[in-house]
């Protein structure tokens, strides 16, 4: 067992030289074999396996021009603060790499200031996917504050809820939410917001200058569904009231006001921060969300988007 473990890190360690060779110092697959005495063929498998590992991260620097052209669209259309577009894969309608990398890259510019800045941060896979593209920095000038609870509802840590995660990477100021996503009743919610350390949170997540969140949808696999925070009598009660679409919990129909009462009276999470007052940035993409991105844009309940082409085009429609 312990050669296998042996070989399989002497494995990686070529990989990354390999990766680092291909990426970073432009070598070819050729000069690669020579250098590293393997034959062509390990090489590519090696460069492949590098990326596979998120050994190496690969980014898009050059701005493709139908992407500009639906980003500035969308922008115009929805009165947008911030917008991008990444390319589709088309092969695939659910890959989230793109976005994910563009949010990355995003939250990295922020992190970047001098100045100290206030980011909230939200929850869902592509976000979570996000943050795991993050290049480890040292921030303690900065302060990341999660919207939402990280308890699921059988007392485990919520999946993906990131801030933990924003934290370790970028050594951050970081403030969880230890809340349930959505609480029993909305008098149990109310009594856990009065609580100073939950109060201070919730301030804390008011005053953000700038936030990342996913939106997630209400149809038949949606994930507050799917994930046990919600339950199917719940779930075809908020279809038949006109939900289509979430941000950390917080329901909304199609023209993007929060649906009253309902899981909306039990939702523990922090309301979603002023859009006057700072950049609420949604990272999300695929058909089946395309009427809750809309929803939510139309409302202003996010100003800002990281979508992908075809995602643009079905908003654009």
């Amino acid at each position: 067992m312990a050669a296998r473990n042996e070989t399989s890190a002497t494995r990686l360690d070529d990989a990354a030289r390999a990766g680092w060779l291909y990426y970073v110092a432009g070598n070819t697959q050729e000069e690669i074999a020579s250098k590293m005495g393997i034959s062509r063929q390990s090489a590519q498998r090696l460069v492949s396996l590098s990326v596979s590992e998120g050994l190496i991260k690969v980014r898009l620097d050059h701005p493709i021009g139908h992407c500009l052209d639906l980003a500035e669209r969308l922008r115009t259309r929805y009165a947008l603060d911030h917008c991008e577009v990444v390319p589709s894969d088309p092969g695939s309608s659910s890959t989230i790499i793109g976005i994910a990398e563009a949010g990355a890259a995003e939250l990295e510019r922020c992190l970047r200031s001098p100045d100290p800045v206030i980011i909230a941060i939200g929850t869902g896979r592509t976000l979570k996917a996000a943050i795991e593209q993050l290049q480890p920095m040292d921030c303690p000038h900065h302060t990341v504050v999660s919207l939402t609870g990280n308890i699921a509802p059988d007392g485990s840590a919520a999946f993906y809820n990131v801030i933990f995660n924003v934290a370790d990477t970028v050594k951050a100021r970081s403030f969880p939410m230890p809340l349930p996503v959505i609480a029993s009743s909305a008098k149990e919610r109310a009594m856990l917001h009065t609580q100073p350390m939950i109060a201070s949170t919730l301030d804390l997540a008011a005053r953000a200058n700038i936030t990342f969140v996913g939106i997630g949808h209400l149809g038949p696999d949606a994930p507050l569904l799917l994930d046990g925070f919600i339950s199917e009598t719940e779930h075809k009660a908020l279809q038949k009231a006109g939900a289509v679409g979430e941000i950390c919990g917080w329901v909304f129909d199609a023209e993007g006001r929060l649906i009253e009462g309902q899981t909306n009276d039990r939702v523990a999470s922090a309301p979603i921060p002023s859009r006057e007052n700072g950049r609420v940035i949604a990272l999300a993409m695929g058909p089946a969300k395309a009427a809750a991105i809309r929803a939510a844009l139309t409302r202003r309940l996010a100003n800002g988007i990281i979508t992908d082409e075809q995602t643009a085009e079905l908003l654009l429609a």
